[in-house]
This record gives C-alpha cells, structure tokens and sequence, in this order.
C-alpha cells in the first residue's frame, strides 16, 4: 500500500486497512467505513448487498514433497483464455473466476485459494490445480 500509495486495501481473511487509520487489519475500521457507507447512501444494508457481487471463496492445501513447477501449469493452460500473475506464487485469472497457488514458507504445503460464482465451480478450480500439481 505503500508503494503504490493506496488508501484502502485488505487480505483474503477479510481484514480491512486503511491508510488514513494506519497499515494494519482493522476491524473496528472495516466496521466504521461500512457504518458510515450506511448514513450516506440512506440506503439499507439488504439493498446495498443487492448490488454487489458474490462470489465464492475455497481455501484448500496439499502437502508437497519438491517444489512446484508453475511454468508446468501456465503450459497446461495456454490454450484457455486466461492471464497469469506470478508476483506471489501464481494467480490465474479467468474474466469471472480465479485460483492462487503458493508454497507456504513454513510448512511443506501449497496453498490453493479459488474464487468463482458458485461452490461447484470454485471447487472445480481448486481440483483442477490438485490434478496438475500431484
């Protein structure tokens, strides 16, 4: 947040930062932004959750005896029509959906995120991954 001098950013648990507060999850800020999105939309939350997507999150891992060959994987999904990002592991990005992978620094593991529209394509993701990484 520093370097690309953002006001708000957060992390996959949910915890919310603000810069203006200070560079740490914070959950009595995430409340009072949501609070005061509330008293200045004069809107109801129910009405202000109807317009904003939702998606679904899987958090998974596998043990691992060597490391992970990414390049291996980008290989196997060339042909679709995706965008990778390897800045922390490797994220792939479809236009509605998205898995990371990334070996853990502590622990003999990767870890596998997805995000999609519902449970079964989520879990779809993440298999997928399992597959290509075994």
């Amino acid at each position: 947040m520093k370097k690309i001098k953002s006001e708000i950013g957060g992390e996959g648990n949910g915890g919310v930062i603000l810069n203006e507060s200070h560079l740490g999850r914070d959950s009595l800020v995430a409340s009072a932004l949501v609070l005061n999105h509330l008293a200045h939309s004069n809107l109801p939350l129910n009405e202000i959750l109807k317009n904003i997507p939702r998606f679904i999150m899987i958090k998974d891992k596998i043990t691992i005896q060597n490391d992970i060959n990414f390049d291996w994987i980008k290989n196997n999904l060339i042909n679709e029509d995706v965008a990778f990002n390897d800045h922390d592991g490797l994220k792939i990005l479809w236009k509605d959906k998205w898995v990371h992978i990334r070996k853990s620094n502590t622990e003999p593991i990767i870890r596998i995120i997805s995000e999609a529209k519902n449970f079964e394509i989520a879990e779809s993701l993440v298999n997928s991954i399992k597959k290509l990484v075994k």
